[in-house]
């Protein structure tokens, strides 16, 4: 898979050591930013990353930020993306065969890489289980077609 990566600057340092485990996992990746740990804004690398995978230029992105939660809201403002923040491998696991998540929010501050990299594993290694979810999913869909259909007005 081609990964969308970004980061503000408190998740610049695991966004860095992501490229090497997606690398031996055999991903490719783009990198968004930012390019240094200099205080920055994550919509700046969010929205790059949501509509890269949106476009389906990326398959999948993951954001790194403090907590995940900026990054997880800004890009789930991108139309059709379903952007998880993820603590613990159980939840990744989850928002992929439950939710069909495409984009993978982690933070950064009072995690330790280990556990980020168990969890990134784990949510590229997961698929979508379809069934009785696929349903669920649509109406995601639905919501946001709507819901841009309003903004329009």
């Amino acid at each position: 898979m081609k990964i969308a990566l970004g980061s503000d600057h408190a998740g610049f340092e695991f966004k860095e050591r992501l490229k090497s485990l997606l690398a031996s996992l055999g991903h490719s990746f783009e990198d968004f930013g930012t390019k240094s740990a200099a205080p920055c804004d994550y919509p700046d690398y969010a929205e790059p990353v949501a509509r890269a995978v949106a476009t389906g230029k990326c398959d999948r992105g993951i954001l790194v930020c403090g907590t995940g939660i900026g990054m997880s809201i800004c890009a789930n403002k991108v139309r059709g993306i379903r952007a998880a923040l993820c603590c613990d491998a159980q939840s990744a696991k989850v928002s992929r065969e439950h939710n069909d998540s495409n984009v993978l929010c982690l933070g950064a501050r009072g995690r330790e890489f280990e556990t980020a990299s168990e969890i990134v594993k784990v949510w590229l290694s997961t698929e979508f289980a379809g069934g009785r979810h696929e349903g669920r999913v649509k109406k995601i869909s639905a919501i946001e077609a709507r819901e841009s259909q309003v903004c329009q007005k």
